[in-house]
């Protein structure tokens, strides 16, 4: 099974570098790829700039952001049992948001960093985010019981999105950049993007795939869990902060993309079972083919014009998720 799905996402990975405004033929961007690494010399007339420079980043980096949310979002759906939750339902995906635009209105930056600022201030403000949503549950539930946490994250992604609102009211020349970020794009993307969600997603999944077999535990009910010898609370701890700092890295570098963590983990659930050990891993693969997918079409339907990825994740997942739900009442 997970030679095909690699079979796939390898597949889609070349259509969607080779594809675009300017289509390059596969065999041209095969030599670019291959020459490029081996430091051997390109061709006359092949479009290396295009891809070695502005598609392959844009592209790694879009199947890096699929397979993190989608890997987030599965994750979050089977340890709060509940098929609504995503790597949002914390509020974790708002609060790097509010970060993220505090930074661009304000225009926080690092020294020799492109983005540093926007990134760090995501990351930072995704933690104090947890910290805050899981403080409170702590104090209104010493359990940390699902329905709490799940309500205390709905209850502050309204409260971040007031926030956001206020911040873009006062941001001035800024507004414009600022809800083109919210709407998700990551048509700037570069190597050092690439290599920034490389190193997040590596740490933070295998984080969360080591603790498959606690996911499949929780499924029976976190006090069945508890009697076969589950820390509860430590996993919800662990499982939480990798998602956290996960999404807090993909929404700094790419902005607010929607739906990926919701739709997909449903979609790899009707091929692989609800099994951790082969979900987890088989979201990776389809969350990476659906954005890259989804990116694709954000630079080719309205071309020259691009939309962003978020508006076309947002409709073809709404549309999924309606399709999905419909499929499955009926056949109740």
């Amino acid at each position: 099974m997970y030679i095909v799905f690699s079979l796939v996402t390898l597949a889609v990975f070349l259509f969607c570098v080779c594809a675009g405004s300017v289509s390059v033929p596969v065999k041209d961007t095969v030599t670019i790829i291959v020459n490029s690494l081996l430091g051997l010399p390109i061709p006359e007339g092949m479009s290396k700039f295009i891809i070695w420079f502005v598609r392959l980043p844009r592209v790694i980096c879009v199947a890096l952001t699929g397979a993190a949310l989608s890997i987030c979002g599965a994750a979050m759906q089977g340890l709060l049992r509940n098929p609504l939750a995503d790597g949002s339902t914390l509020g974790v995906t708002s609060g790097a948001s509010i970060g993220a635009v505090l930074a661009i209105a304000f225009g926080i930056t690092l020294p020799g960093l492109s983005g540093g600022g926007t990134m760090l201030m995501a990351i930072a403000f995704a933690f104090f985010s947890l910290i805050f949503i899981l403080a409170l549950a702590y104090r209104l539930d010493y359990s940390l019981s699902t329905n709490t946490i799940i309500l205390i994250g709905v209850v502050f992604n309204m409260f971040a999105h007031s926030i956001v609102s206020l911040i873009i009211t006062f941001a001035g020349e800024h507004v414009k950049s600022i809800m083109f970020w919210t709407m998700g794009s990551l048509s700037g993307a570069s190597y050092a993007n690439v290599l920034t969600l490389l190193i997040a997603f590596v740490i933070c999944s295998t984080v969360i795939l080591c603790y498959s077999r606690e996911l499949n535990a929780f499924a029976i009910g976190e006090d069945n869990a508890r009697n076969i010898g589950v820390n509860v609370k430590r996993v919800k701890l662990i499982i939480m902060i990798a998602v956290s700092a996960l999404i807090g890295v993909c929404v700094s570098i790419g902005g607010t993309i929607g739906f990926v963590g919701l739709v997909i983990p449903h979609m790899t659930r009707m091929v692989t079972g609800p099994n951790h050990k082969r979900l987890l891993p088989a979201s990776i693969f389809s969350g990476a083919v659906f954005l890259m997918l989804a990116d694709l079409l954000s630079r080719v339907v309205l071309n020259p014009v691009e939309l962003p990825i978020g508006v076309v994740t947002s409709f073809v997942g709404s549309i999924t998720f309606v399709y999905i739900f419909y499929s499955s009442r009926k056949g109740r």
